[in-house]
């Protein structure tokens, strides 16, 4: 019976972390050039914690990638809802993770491909964005590991299309002008991330990247460490 209980007490958690997640992720229509957005982690293996925040894979616009960060920094931030380097525990709870963003070019998650790798890609939940782009974010990664014949779609997806700020936003900051800006906060985001590092106690234990096309900050062990508090860096 008390297995019975713990297991309804899991569900009803997970059910409602879902819910706070989806109305925050809706919130992802105002930023320009973002083409998708993917449920990670905890939420994604059914595994969360009262502790746990929202690990979310972002898919952005080639050419955008920093920009596409920097309004999500500054949407989730101005909400309260962007989990920081610094936010633990309680801290972290229902916060959005933002520790990786792709490109069309980096679409395939690089090797090395651990068990953990291997058990959540084909349980990676669609939350927003063009079905077709991210059934070719599913299509690539499925050259490492076995991915679903099917698109998983379920009532987790926000069907929609991005939002007229957005679009007004993608209109201002395309051709040279936003070339210029992806270059400032191309350098400007690269100096806070190297910053980070050099004062993160387990910087050894990160799996890192950022580049034009992929900003991935995970920890290497994530494995043993499902508790929904894993390594987020940030500035």
């Amino acid at each position: 019976m008390n297995r019975l209980i713990e297991r309804r007490r899991a569900q009803v958690l997970y059910d409602l972390k879902w819910k706070k997640f989806l109305r925050r992720a809706r919130f992802f229509r105002l930023a320009p050039f973002l083409d998708f957005v993917i449920g990670a982690g905890s939420m994604a293996l059914g595994e969360v914690s009262p502790d746990s925040d929202f690990d979310v894979i972002v898919g952005a616009r080639r050419g955008r990638i920093f920009t596409v960060r920097f309004f999500c920094a500054v949407i989730f931030g101005f909400l309260g809802w962007r989990r920081s380097r610094l936010d633990h525990k309680i801290l972290a709870s229902d916060k959005l993770c933002f520790n990786h963003f792709v490109t069309e070019n980096s679409y395939r998650l690089a090797p090395p491909y651990n068990n953990y790798w291997r058990e959540l890609y084909p349980k990676l939940i669609p939350v927003w964005g063009a079905l077709e782009i991210i059934s070719r974010f599913l299509a690539a990664n499925g050259e490492w590991v076995k991915m679903p014949d099917f698109l998983p779609v379920d009532l987790r997806y926000i069907s929609g299309s991005a939002s007229r700020p957005a679009i007004f936003l993608e209109r201002i900051l395309s051709g040279r002008f936003g070339d210029f800006v992806e270059g400032v906060l191309r350098a400007v985001q690269v100096w806070k991330i190297k910053r980070g590092l050099a004062h993160h106690p387990q910087a050894d234990k990160l799996r890192m990247a950022y580049s034009d096309d992929l900003l991935e900050f995970h920890t290497k062990n994530k494995l043993v460490r499902r508790d929904g508090n894993r390594d987020c860096i940030s500035e």
